[in-house]
């Protein structure tokens, strides 16, 4: 019996908690949660340092902000028909997750010059499933730790025109698990990969201004390829105990691409719609090595994923009032990555849309942000899924059936001027 271990890999990408496609977590500040996440031409707070960090040249002094984005999702799984417990609806079990992001800024009276650092994950998550839905040989659970460490330095060019840059440092922790049989009674069995790695990458963004009620933004973020070293954990009783092998394998996380318009009719009003290209083709092949496993399993086991790239198309406005508030609203559409021949109950992606609202205050000192949204997926059915490991095939397991998706995410930006 050959295993392969495509579901495992597969685990990663269903790791993301937020409402985005693949595993991304765009939401990094409550203001551009209530607008959509479409600030990458107003990005006028230190979370630019993630939206444009060109923007950051709009801020004054030393500028703190810190935030959480908290999530309850619910992902739901129907069987086809003719299988076994056709009709069932099983919840995927990990429904709640939080993540946190620090930014700082800082600028010099009567030069161009802007410097900050922020610290964010902008991909992560966990995820679980139970072990009688059906595809518990095709993947059970993954989690995924990806923390990101980017400095940036900005440039006021001209009055209307400023660009910014800096090195994305990233630290990925990942933990995967399937079963390798389709029950998991009588005798236990399962496999899990754990491992950690290091990356490099970087951003770049520019934003111009050329007249007083209009602002062009673009925001280039690079892929970051990791190798993340650690460990096999598996058994299949009564032929394998209980063992233990150094394992590693290479991802490429990908590259993306935001570009936005804000049009602002008066200093009351700011509308912008941005479209975001993330190209998670960067995710077409690679190969899990282990050393000297027990047969059958092989030491080096080549995968192919096949994810394309998706775009996020982005709405949002504000309101400004002159007692220091403001309100906004917001949608975004994001389109499903992951094809139906190498679908994964893990990733469970699907075309999403996402409704917010919010308000904050920005004083002179003091300014806080919170935002409410609303995520929905259509029913996504999926057919015609290869069983990607012997184990599958030999159970007659695959990922087909009915998913939907459905969330409520609370954000909180908190930020102090001095």
């Amino acid at each position: 019996m050959r295993w392969n271990l495509l579901p495992i890999l597969l685990a990663v990408f269903s790791t993301m908690k937020a409402a985005a496609n693949g595993f991304a977590l765009p939401d990094q500040d409550a203001f551009a949660t209530a607008r959509g996440e479409a600030v990458v031409a107003t990005a006028d707070n230190p979370s630019a340092i993630y939206y444009n960090p060109a923007g950051i040249t709009q801020l004054e002094g030393n500028n703190l902000r810190a935030g959480l984005y908290a999530i309850d999702y619910n992902i739901s799984f129907q069987p086809p028909p003719g299988r076994p417990n056709s009709g069932r609806t099983y919840n995927e079990q990990d429904s709640l997750a939080a993540v946190p992001r620090l930014f700082y800024t800082f600028s010099r009276t009567n030069l161009p010059w802007s410097f900050g650092v922020g610290i964010y994950s902008p991909f992560g998550g966990k995820t679980s499933w139970p072990q009688n839905t059906g595809f518990r040989s095709v993947a059970l659970s993954g989690k995924l730790t990806y923390l990101t460490i980017n400095p940036v330095v900005a440039w006021q060019v001209l009055p209307s025109l400023s660009v910014g840059a800096g090195p994305m440092v990233n630290y990925v922790d990942l933990s995967l698990k399937q079963g390798l049989s389709a029950f998991s009674k009588p005798l236990a069995n399962y496999y899990q990969f754990t491992g950690t790695g290091w990356s490099v990458g970087g951003n770049l963004g520019v934003r111009w201004q050329p007249a007083e009620k209009i602002s062009f933004g673009a925001m280039f973020r690079s892929p970051a390829k990791v190798t993340l070293d650690g460990q096999a954990n598996f058994e299949q009783q009564p032929f394998i105990p209980n063992s233990s092998r150094s394992a590693n394998m290479a991802l490429t996380f990908p590259m993306s691409v935001v570009s936005g318009v804000s049009y602002r009719p008066t200093p009351k009003w700011n509308m912008e719609f941005d479209a975001s290209y993330t190209d998670w083709s960067s995710f077409g092949s690679t190969t899990i090595y282990q050393s000297n496993p027990p047969y059958p399993l092989r030491p080096f086991v080549p995968v192919k994923l096949d994810w394309e790239a998706s775009w996020i198309y982005e709405v949002g406005i504000t309101r400004y009032f002159d007692n220091h508030w403001n309100v906004s609203a917001g949608y975004a559409f994001s389109q499903n990555s992951v094809p139906n021949s190498y679908y994964t109950p893990l990733a469970a992606d699907m075309d999403r849309h996402l409704f917010s609202v919010g308000t904050g205050y920005k004083g002179d000192h003091l300014s806080f942000d919170v935002a409410y949204q609303l995520g929905y997926g259509p029913t996504h059915t999926v057919t015609d899924s290869q069983a990607s490991s012997s184990p599958g095939q030999v159970s007659g397991q695959t990922a087909n059936g009915k998913y939907d998706f459905f969330s409520n995410a609370l954000s909180v930006s908190v930020g102090w001027h001095f």
